[in-house]
């Protein structure tokens, strides 16, 4: 793995908005990371507002003029929104149609009707990360419970042998896969190919989801053996509707920007003429955008109209799904805009410094800088949008492969124990009934294993690639 020296970097740098040396640069970035945990985790405020004045503060701390502080900020999240706002959209869109239709059922129901004894962890994790690829972790633990309650209680599982395997599934894909907003955020920064990354991230992601799923949910269950709590079983929207969409139909709506991005990437490297018809037709079919709307306007017919919904219904469906997403919106906006800062007030270029003269490795500093702030703010969003922006110049002269790795290991990073500080820690609490310790001992430790088999998967790639 090569990284750009600092000379060549400064010598094609765009003059940064302050005249600090590297000293008072670090504390600033210190001093912006720590109003922003601060805001977020002591005042309770929006993660938007957090970033956005930690974004002042660091311009301030680091002695930018306000002005120019202020047109970084507006420029990364403009461009930020831009590159990734409409994706997100898409996807929402997409988990709207999947979820209402009763599609997610029909996945479910078909792979547990297959399913039984030792598989049924197994099956878990593939409905998991199915279900996970066009979904938020929010969304995919509200549409996956039921039916994780719902097989603990009939077949007489372990709630933690059956619940573990599902997040495992649920926040792979949320860390390390796109289209989810934290990588999308990441290959934006970075300028990685999202093609390879997607590949590379599948990769990392199978060994990394059997580890922590069906594996350590054995451990798991031994540790927190609970009943599965009544209470929390709501109803499932296909009890609702009079048909469902079939399997086949649903799995190929899922899978279709997955497919048209990989086959893209695919093409990319056997084909590697920009010119040739098969490449320019990959790299528009295979780009996010139009891969993530084909998927929408197909679920449109084998989702929407499959279930037997009108034009009214499916049209109001569509107009539900954004509405939620509006704060993620806003974050991942705030957040490239935070990112524009560190990068125009030259953090870049200390970041460089450091990293020669501890000899720290690329992948590993990425990791380890996502872990801070995630472990700092508890969220894996916020970790991996500022240390994409910290880290970016390292991509500068590393070939497409282990930029997507660079990529990954944030990702894996951002994921490291979620504990009291993060929403979904006690998302997973009260959905399972556990208390604040056995929640530590089951969901904290599980997130802590995807982020060390994470980094030490990329690695392991960055070795042989």
């Amino acid at each position: 793995m090569t990284s750009l020296s600092v000379e060549t970097l400064a010598a094609d740098a765009v003059e940064p908005i302050t005249s600090a040396g590297n000293a008072q640069l670090g504390l600033a970035v210190l001093a912006g990371i720590a109003v922003i945990v601060l805001l977020i985790t002591v005042a309770r405020l929006h993660a938007f507002l957090a970033l956005t004045i930690g974004t002042l503060a660091l311009g301030a701390f680091a002695g930018a003029p306000l002005d120019k502080v202020i047109a970084s900020f507006t420029t990364g999240l403009g461009s930020t929104v831009a590159g990734v706002g409409v994706l997100i959209a898409l996807g929402a869109i997409l988990g709207k149609l999947l979820a209402d239709s009763g599609g997610a059922d029909q996945i479910v129901d078909t792979i547990l009707a297959k399913a039984g004894g030792r598989a049924m962890p197994w099956a878990m994790v593939l409905i998991a990360s199915v279900i996970g690829l066009p979904l938020f972790f929010e969304v995919g633990i509200v549409l996956l419970i039921p039916v994780v309650l719902l097989v603990a209680k009939r077949g007489n599982y372990s709630l933690m042998r059956i619940g573990v395997p599902a997040l495992a599934g649920l926040s792979v894909m949320h860390g390390l896969i796109p289209p989810h907003p934290g990588p999308l955020v990441a290959i934006d920064a970075i300028g990685a190919n999202l093609g390879v990354t997607l590949a590379l991230g599948v990769v990392v992601a199978v060994p990394t989801v059997i580890i922590a799923g069906p594996l350590f949910s054995r451990y798991a269950a031994r540790w927190v053996d609970i009943p599965a709590p009544e209470k929390m079983v709501p109803q499932r929207a296909s009890e609702e509707l009079e048909r469902r969409p079939s399997f086949a139909a649903t799995v190929s709506t899922v899978l279709l920007p997955v497919v048209l991005m990989l086959g893209k990437a695919l093409v990319d490297i056997v084909v590697d003429d920009p010119e040739h018809t098969v490449q320019r037709v990959a790299d528009v079919a295979g780009s996010p955008l139009i891969a993530l709307l084909a998927a929408v306007v197909v679920g449109l017919f084998t989702l929407g109209r499959a279930a037997g919904f009108t034009k009214d219904r499916i049209a109001s469906t569509v107009e539900k799904s954004l509405g939620p997403i509006a704060g993620v919106l806003m974050i991942v906006g705030a957040g490239g805009g935070f990112k524009q800062t560190l990068i125009d007030s030259g953090v870049g270029r200390m970041v460089l410094d450091i990293s020669e003269d501890w000899s720290i490795p690329a992948l590993l500093l990425a990791w380890l800088i996502a872990v801070a702030i995630r472990l700092a703010t508890g969220s894996a969003t916020v970790a991996t949008i500022s240390a994409a922006g910290l880290v970016a110049p390292l991509a500068a002269d590393m070939s497409s492969t282990h930029t997507a790795l660079l990529v990954l290991a944030i990702g894996a990073g951002s994921l490291f124990f979620s504990h009291v500080n993060d929403a979904g820690f006690w998302l997973v609490k009260e959905y399972f009934g556990m208390n604040v310790g056995q929640t530590l001992k089951t969901w904290s430790v599980m997130e802590t294993i995807i982020s060390v088999v994470g980094l030490g998967c990329v690695l392991l790639l960055s070795l042989v690639l």
